[in-house]
């Protein structure tokens, strides 16, 4: 069965082992990474780079898809940000990016985010974390959440994006 056929990761029944909160953030960045891939994977350095109507490139989509996954675990696990992170939020908009290392940036920081996400118990959801300069209140769980909505938001620009770029292509 093709990529195109299967169901979507949540309606494939796997990841049962984990709570309903968990297995619905594994499966959405499970989705993103197979979308990102089959709408996004063959762009050209221009084409991922380009900003049609000045929108944000693709490359800025993968880049931060993966780089504020990183950092929303971090708040989760109640951690500050680190000064990596920082000036990696500063260089999400570069115009220089090479299609095989930012999706080996996406995939590897999806990977990671995988793993984070199954180090956190279901009893912990609702533990109270701190976002950002001003410290926003949340909890454990909101973070996870908001990992797998805001992912797949910039999912849906990157692939509306890609879209875009293809649709210029010179035949």
């Amino acid at each position: 069965m093709t990529d195109a056929a299967r169901p979507e990761p949540w309606l494939r029944g796997t990841l049962t082992q984990f709570p309903a909160v968990h297995r619905a953030v594994l499966h959405a960045l499970q989705h993103a990474k197979e979308d990102l891939e089959r709408w996004c994977g063959d762009l050209s350095g221009a084409e991922i780079n380009a900003r049609p109507g000045e929108v944000a490139p693709v490359a800025f989509h993968l880049r931060h898809i993966a780089r504020s996954v990183d950092r929303l675990l971090t708040y989760a696990e109640g951690r500050p940000l680190s000064e990596a992170q920082l000036v990696a939020l500063k260089t999400e908009l570069a115009p220089d990016a090479v299609p095989a290392e930012v999706f080996k940036e996406l995939r590897d920081a999806l990977e990671q985010a995988t793993a984070q996400v199954c180090t956190f118990a279901a009893d912990q959801l609702e533990i109270p974390r701190a976002v950002g300069r001003q410290s926003l209140p949340t909890t454990i769980g909101g973070l996870l959440v908001h990992v797998a909505e805001h992912t797949q938001r910039h999912v849906g620009q990157a692939i509306t994006t890609a879209k875009i770029v293809r649709a210029t292509r010179t035949a």
